[in-house]
């Protein structure tokens, strides 16, 4: 049981290991297209430097059973930061990704907070921020 609990984990950080590669490598300027407006001049710092956190999290995810909790909620919290290049991408109706629509970018948006729903139940930083919150 100890393992089937841990596969959707190490899916995410497959996931984030894979993602953080493309950032840094095949897929570096479709991840630009999504830098807000606001960081358009810095936009290859922005995508290598959310590759390195990507990667990081990515081998967290996968490696770093013992701080799974604290290596989750900073997975969801990367999420949320990264949400904000997503908005920007429906907003300006930045083609990237295949998502040349703006339905296309607007469903893209509704599973940004699954991720960060996944990050948090599959590391069991959910359960410890509950448990935490009903202790104070």
């Amino acid at each position: 049981m100890h393992l089937l609990r841990r596969i959707p984990q190490v899916i995410l950080g497959t996931a984030l290991l894979f993602t953080g590669t493309s950032h840094l490598t095949t897929g570096r300027a479709e991840f630009q297209a999504q830098v807000p407006t606001l960081l358009k001049d810095y936009a290859d710092f922005v995508v290598l430097a959310s590759g390195v956190a990507e990667l990081l999290l990515g081998a967290g995810l996968v490696l770093l059973w013992k701080f799974r909790v604290q290596v989750g909620a900073l997975t969801a919290l990367f999420f949320i930061a990264l949400f904000w290049g997503n908005i920007s991408q429906y907003i300006n109706h930045v083609d990237a990704f295949g998502l040349n629509s703006d339905r296309s970018r607007f469903i893209r948006l509704l599973f940004q907070p699954l991720l960060v729903v996944w990050a948090l139940a599959s590391t069991g930083a959910w359960r410890f921020l509950k448990n935490y919150r009903s202790k104070n």
